[in-house]
């Protein structure tokens, strides 16, 4: 169970006040979360005591290889990888998956198919959209059911055919929050030999993420999103990462997973990544293997549920607004905490600015999520995103309504 005051106490951003002494509410949560502590304790240390480069034999060097050996680890045991040589670590989710679908494009030939949906961040859309450009590739799209904003399975399955090479949906949506049924989408992609890549940027900071059990070949997310600092984390499967051309500087390793990782890492952010994976472990006082990771996640799933049903609840209640995505509690499990709305004479950027001089954070527009937009038709104005995180409380749920109703 979640001891929220605990928890927040961890985070000095949330004790900040901000003008007038009111504590700011962060339902910012999409675009970054706030980091504990621990994390901004990790990043300082590296540089107090091993601020050096990789592979030197003296101590600092060697004491920094080791962090990044503990941390890929760490987010071996986080993912569920049968070995932390298959997590790449870089800059951002973007990046990394530009280089992946650059090193992917090596072997596609021009007719080959790319299946790709409507529901998706353009993190997992662009770098298929230019890769089919460069190569004379065929894009498909699945689409998105605008009643409850679902993924189409039957229109994935519709699209596919024997000419599709790669099928790159997300995980959960982030900007209605839906979770897809990623096990069964992997067993769809294999079906007719296509390789799988999941964004999963949303569903990590909320839900278990188990890349054996989904079946995928490829899953990406950003350590920023899950209480840590900018970083990114690619996991392939060895095979993969091991034949694949990817794009590297000559003398660097030629196995996974550094002939992915591409110049100097940023070793003192790849020490805050490593804190926290700690932390979410810590959540229930484990450590940070898969058994503490499961555990801290479990009561993440848990509380965050209480916060969304009285999120959506509340929301239902203020003439005029109207939710997009799963409003129905028997399926809340179907959904991370993240609530997209419009509210009737309000553009969304209105709302949020109504919002921000009451110091509630929360995102307007699009959130390059732009295909969701186009098919809700809010591609212009875009729609408020309230995301909650497991640091969040009821109280600050009761000040969004508040503020809500003087607009």
């Amino acid at each position: 169970m979640i001891n929220v005051d605990a928890v927040r106490a961890q985070f000095p951003a949330l004790n900040r006040p901000a003008t007038g002494g009111v504590l700011p509410v962060h339902f910012d949560n999409p675009a970054g979360t706030q980091v504990p502590q621990r994390v901004i304790e990790a990043v300082s240390r590296y540089y107090q005591t091993m601020n050096a480069n990789s592979g030197g034999a003296f101590a600092t060097s060697q004491a920094s290889d080791t962090m990044v050996q503990q941390t890929r680890a760490k987010l071996a045991a986080f993912l569920n990888a049968p070995t932390p040589d298959e997590v790449v670590i870089g800059p951002n989710m973007t990046t990394l998956n530009f280089a992946l679908s650059r090193a992917l494009a090596q072997t596609l030939n021009p007719g080959d198919e790319i299946l790709l949906t409507h529901m998706d961040h353009d993190a997992n859309v662009s770098p298929w959209l230019r890769i089919a450009q460069d190569r004379g590739l065929v894009v498909r799209w699945a689409d998105m059911d605008v009643e409850d904003c679902t993924l189409d399975l039957n229109s994935l399955e519709v699209m596919l055919s024997d000419n599709t090479r790669i099928v790159a949906t997300g995980h959960a949506s982030n900007a209605v929050g839906t979770i897809n049924p990623v096990a069964i989408i992997a067993e769809m992609a294999h079906s007719v030999g296509a390789l799988y890549v999941v964004d999963a940027v949303q569903s990590a900071p909320h839900i278990p993420i188990d890349v054996q059990a989904i079946g995928c070949d490829f899953l990406l997310c950003s350590s920023y999103k899950f209480f840590g600092p900018h970083a990114g984390i690619l996991w392939g499967r060895y095979d993969l990462l091991e034949s694949l051309p990817a794009y590297k500087v000559r003398p660097s390793k030629d196995v996974p997973p550094y002939r992915w990782e591409t110049g100097t890492p940023a070793f003192e952010l790849i020490a805050g990544v490593g804190a926290a994976v700690d932390y979410l472990a810590s959540l229930c006082g484990g450590q940070a293997d898969r058994a503490g990771i499961e555990a801290g996640m479990g009561a993440v799933v848990a509380y965050e549920l209480e916060l969304v049903t009285h999120l959506i609840d509340m929301l239902q209640t203020i003439p005029g607004l109207q939710i997009y995505g799963i409003t129905d509690s028997a399926r809340y499990h179907e959904r991370v905490p993240t609530v997209v709305f419009a509210l009737e004479g309000s553009t969304s950027l209105q709302v949020a600015e109504h919002l921000a001089q009451r110091h509630i954070y929360v995102w307007d527009g699009n959130y390059y999520a732009v295909e969701v937009m186009k098919t809700l038709g809010y591609e212009e104005d875009g729609l408020v995103r309230v995301g909650l995180a497991h640091y969040n409380t009821h109280d600050e749920i009761d000040r969004l309504e508040a503020a809500l109703r003087k607009l």
